[in-house]
């Protein structure tokens, strides 16, 4: 599916206001900016306040990627015994776990040999609404 939005000539500025105008420099494919591999991309919706210290908040649209592998400290969504979650991936020494961000120990979800814990993907955009 093939998105395209009206992709405005002139920037808005964040400080002091400038003249605006009508004028249209090209449609934008949402997709070629959201999405590298599309076979391995998915969006998923956001179920909860855990992640809103990352900035990412209930009812967020999550644009993963299932061909990156996590880097530490990425955003992904994972399988935590057949539940999906929204997690941060970190990596300690021989340590490997999630985390909401939470600086409490009993926090971390451990991944290892023995738990049912699988990474699905690598979130690479949040869409959130700001109004």
């Amino acid at each position: 599916m093939k998105l395209t939005v009206p992709f405005y000539l002139h920037k808005a500025g964040a400080g002091f206001p400038s003249p605006a105008t009508d004028y249209i420099e090209e449609d934008v494919d949402l997709n070629i900016h959201l999405i590298k591999n599309v076979p391995a991309t998915f969006i998923i919706r956001v179920q909860g306040k855990s992640m809103m210290e990352v900035g990412i908040y209930d009812g967020d649209l999550l644009v993963v990627d299932k061909s990156l592998k996590p880097k530490n400290f990425s955003t992904v969504v994972a399988n935590v015994h057949d539940e999906l979650v929204v997690k941060n991936f970190v990596k300690e020494k021989d340590e490997q776990f999630l985390t909401s961000s939470s600086k409490k120990i009993e926090d971390k979800i451990i991944i290892n040999n023995d738990s049912e814990i699988f990474i699905w993907g690598v979130v690479t955009y949040v869409i959130h609404s700001v109004y």
